[in-house]
């Protein structure tokens, strides 16, 4: 007896260090997960979120910003234990800029950006020396430029990659005037522009009405601004993890972004429901 329960943990011991057998608990019960979110229509999706993380025996404790640049700060100081607010290009040039040890652990929405304005009702309409607002951080600008040249009001220089500013502008046949302003002020300042492009959470904070004054917006297929719930490297197998990720890809999330979003932004994880 006293050697097959040797051998018995010899073997586990060999399972958990080759990870086939996990050495943590199976369930992340009775922790408290602390989540950095923008304030707004996402406290509505996370009262979703931590009502189905309560049932796996975890308790949600959200905390709202409204400067994009703080809860990844926050995360890599530790005063959190996840954010879910930004996309992949954004965070690569906040690692870049701070040398975050952050990572993505699971999609949530996606949030197509849009060009929009209350003075034409197309972008051929569009004048000749047009004021454009665009937000002023680099990846929604480089992703606000991107838009633009889709549209074929400018044209960027070739193999700019995903963070093109208006220096990378080759070709402005209408001599269009680029204004770049804080991502809080663009939407805001609607009535001033031609057009703007705002974030469409911004877009819905300014008043502006989606989706009759957008005349224009980037394709949703294979649009690389997925967003994601983001954690330290060091936490990303972390049980509590997956937990939160399977709490937020649920049906009743999916149907709370579509409806305090108004159907602007999207579910974006494999099999999610877009209405």
């Amino acid at each position: 007896m006293a050697t097959t329960k040797a051998l018995k943990a010899a073997l586990l011991s060999v399972l958990v260090t080759c990870g086939i057998v996990s050495a943590q608990p199976a369930l992340a019960a009775g922790q408290t997960v602390r989540v950095g979110i923008m304030s707004g229509e996402d406290e509505d999706v996370w009262r979703a979120v931590a009502a189905n993380a309560a049932k796996q025996g975890v308790t949600v404790k959200i905390t709202t910003f409204s400067d994009y640049t703080q809860p990844n700060e926050a995360l890599a100081e530790h005063d959190l234990d996840a954010n879910s607010f930004q996309h992949k290009p954004y965070l690569d040039a906040q690692i870049a800029a701070r040398h975050y040890q952050i990572v993505p652990v699971g999609y949530t929405y996606v949030q197509p950006i849009g060009l929009y304005s209350r003075k034409v009702k197309s972008v051929a309409a569009l004048p000749q020396d047009a004021a454009i607002g665009v937000p002023n951080d680099p990846s929604n600008e480089g992703r606000a430029l991107l838009l633009l040249q889709a549209n074929g009001l400018i044209k960027l220089r070739p193999d700019v990659g995903l963070l093109p500013t208006a220096r990378d502008i080759a070709e402005n046949p209408k001599h269009i005037q680029i204004k770049e302003l804080d991502a809080g002020i663009v939407g805001r300042a609607i009535g001033d522009l031609d057009a703007a492009v705002v974030n469409t959470d911004w877009a819905i904070k300014a008043g502006i009405k989606i989706p009759q004054e957008r005349i224009a917006q980037e394709k949703v297929p294979g649009n690389p601004y997925r967003n994601f719930i983001a954690v330290n490297a060091k936490d990303a197998n972390a049980v509590w993890v997956k937990t939160i990720v399977d709490s937020y890809q649920q049906t009743n999330v999916a149907s709370a972004i579509l409806t305090v979003y108004h159907g602007a932004t999207l579910p974006a994880w494999d099999g999610a429901p877009q209405h």
